[in-house]
């Protein structure tokens, strides 16, 4: 029966070292850049996963203390400022952000970019219609963002200098 109840005198102990864990974590991530949870990186991506991990092992382990699991969860998390602040500085270069891939030039799919990003046809007509978009032929570009969206410039639409430079970084000369 203890294997599946445990021991009733460790539970309240679970329960604070998981609510006091929930706190360093919210505390933490407060602190941290806001474009940690916005829109997710790889590094992003990985220390979150790691946070969520510490957490959970740490309040349901018998053999690892608060003390322990807040330290890794601070450590992530330092780290993970300190990496921020050398990719805004720009001493990362493109570790940690992909190119805009292209999807669609002149209202044809391009299969390079689908295949880089790992979609279907299928796939895209979804995102579009998603979009409110329905005519490919109005499309002279859509770029698929690092963070899964998609930036569509119509045939009849002049590129702003945002949407020039995730062509230039796409690989595309405007020519303006």
């Amino acid at each position: 029966m203890s294997y599946l109840i445990g021991h009733y005198a460790e539970l309240g102990w679970v329960a604070l070292k998981a609510l006091l864990l929930f706190a360093v974590a919210v505390v933490g991530l407060r602190l941290s850049q806001r474009r940690m949870l916005a829109e997710l990186n790889v590094f992003d991506l990985v220390v979150t996963v790691a946070v969520g991990a510490i957490v959970g092992r740490t309040a349901t382990s018998s053999t690892t203390s608060l003390a322990t699991g807040a330290v890794a969860l601070i450590t992530l998390l330092v780290a993970h400022r300190i990496v921020t602040g050398l990719h805004r500085r720009g001493w990362l270069g493109g570790l940690l952000d992909r190119r805009p891939l292209i999807l669609i030039v002149d209202g044809r799919l391009q299969p390079e970019g689908l295949g880089s990003a790992g979609l279907t046809r299928r796939d895209v007509y979804r995102m579009l219609r998603q979009s409110g978009e329905g005519d490919l032929a109005a499309l002279q570009y859509v770029l698929y963002e690092d963070g899964g969206r998609l930036t569509m410039v119509r045939t009849d639409q002049q590129c702003g200098e945002a949407v020039r430079a995730g062509l230039a970084e796409a690989g595309i000369d405007t020519g303006r």
